[in-house]
């Protein structure tokens, strides 16, 4: 936790009871440094002194005058480097709103408090809070772009190594597979993440050659986890620009029967982050993939594209729960129905569930509670190497049984 007698805090509130109240609980949490304001345009003049501009805001939404909303507009205008926690007597459905619109002005937000705010609730929340030198380097730090050039330089010479995040069943615990996540190990820049090359690869013409390089090595760690004794589905991701081509299904079934793996024992995720073009080209793969019992996951469930025509047009057999309506379900009414949709969606259509981005204790009984069928994210584990695989199964193994994780027969 972050040393709190060095951090400066702002409670924005237009309610003077509320703010003495704040005020109370942040200095029994060994806050120093706390400025008060009721009206937005009096913080706005704190922020904007270099000596008083705070690292944290609580910040109110409804106010008259400037709403939060607004404040939050010109926190964006000054580039406001520090954190906000909302503060606020609307419902949650409103509060979300407004924290995914913070996200979207790239503003770091601890999370959000309903009134009246509970203590343990306000500290929970305060853990998160990163020091102020790392807000600044964080904020100020700016992603190195790559053009297509570097990314097919990069391909061509190796530099993709992948990436292997575990799933697990949750009723035992017992590990079912892996998702591969690529990495750009450059020589320079050490490890480059997808976001920063996969849109170049896909702009440039690029990602059938990446999509190949992921799948020859997936398949190659596939064949020694399965010489080893482990029987793991391995998955990858698949972009649509790999579906617009029939060729690939030809790669996926050559690069199979190469590597000697069951195609049962291979998930192709499929997230359909833009529309289709020729859909004839996209299902006729999809299907004759399925035919030769490749297994076929619809990911991102719920956002972008990936939606119900999806699940009505290509024989999937799985569902990814996307991690945006997992992560915190178990205290928010509004993820948990669709949270529970989709589980309830994908039972009835009889395809396995996978509830992606499990990140605390809370995530993962939730899924026990409701009888998911796999999990995955950081609580479990993240992204590794290959070879650190067996040394995370003894590190979870342990923590099943430490931590109760699963009910003991």
């Amino acid at each position: 936790m972050t040393e709190l007698s060095a951090i400066k805090i702002l409670i924005l509130d237009d309610d003077p009871f509320i703010l003495k109240i704040l005020a109370r609980m942040l200095e029994k949490q060994g806050v120093v440094h706390i400025s008060c304001c009721e009206r937005g345009e009096d913080a706005l003049v704190l922020i904007d002194d270099a000596e008083r501009r705070p690292d944290l805001i609580l910040l109110d939404l409804n106010m008259p005058g400037m709403d939060g909303i607004e404040f939050v507009r010109h926190l964006v205008g000054r580039r406001y480097v520090g954190s906000l926690i909302l503060v606020s007597g609307e419902d949650e459905r409103m509060l979300r709103t407004t924290e995914k619109l913070v996200q979207a002005h790239k503003i770091t937000i601890l999370g959000y408090l309903q009134k009246p705010v509970q203590p343990e609730a306000l500290e929970a929340l305060m853990i998160k809070l990163a020091p102020p030198v790392q807000q600044r380097e964080r904020a100020s730090g700016v992603k190195k772009t790559y053009d297509g050039p570097a990314v097919e330089a990069a391909i061509e010479a190796g530099e993709l190594v992948n990436y292997y995040q575990p799933k697990v069943r949750v009723d035992t615990g017992a590990l079912a597979g892996v998702e591969t996540l690529v990495r750009w190990q450059h020589p320079e820049d050490g490890i480059i993440y997808p976001d920063q090359f996969i849109g170049v690869a896909e702009k440039h013409g690029l990602i059938n050659a990446l999509t190949q390089k992921v799948l020859e090595q997936a398949f190659a760690q596939a064949r020694l986890w399965q010489q080893s004794g482990y029987e793991l589905k391995v998955a990858v991701n698949v972009s649509m620009d790999n579906l617009a081509s029939l060729d690939f299904q030809d790669v996926v079934v050559r690069l199979a029967a190469k590597s000697a793996i069951p195609p049962n024992k291979i998930v192709l995720e499929i997230t359909e982050s833009q529309l289709m073009g020729d859909v004839r080209v996209s299902l006729e793969i999809l299907t004759r993939l399925r035919l030769k019992r490749f297994h076929l996951s619809i990911d991102d469930f719920g956002t972008g594209h990936s939606s119900l025509a999806q699940l009505r047009d290509i024989p999937f057999d799985e569902l990814k729960i996307d991690q945006g309506f997992v992560h915190r379900a178990w205290e928010s009414e509004t993820l948990r129905v669709i949270y529970d949709t989709s589980l309830a969606l994908a039972k009835q259509l009889n395809m396995e569930t996978v509830a992606e981005g499990v990140e605390d204790r809370g995530d993962w009984e939730l899924l026990r509670q409701t009888g998911c069928d796999l999990a995955q994210g950081n609580f479990i584990a993240k992204p590794m190497p290959a070879d650190r695989l067996s040394h995370w199964m003894k590190e979870w193994q342990t923590r099943i049984e430490t931590e109760s994780l699963v009910a003991k027969d």
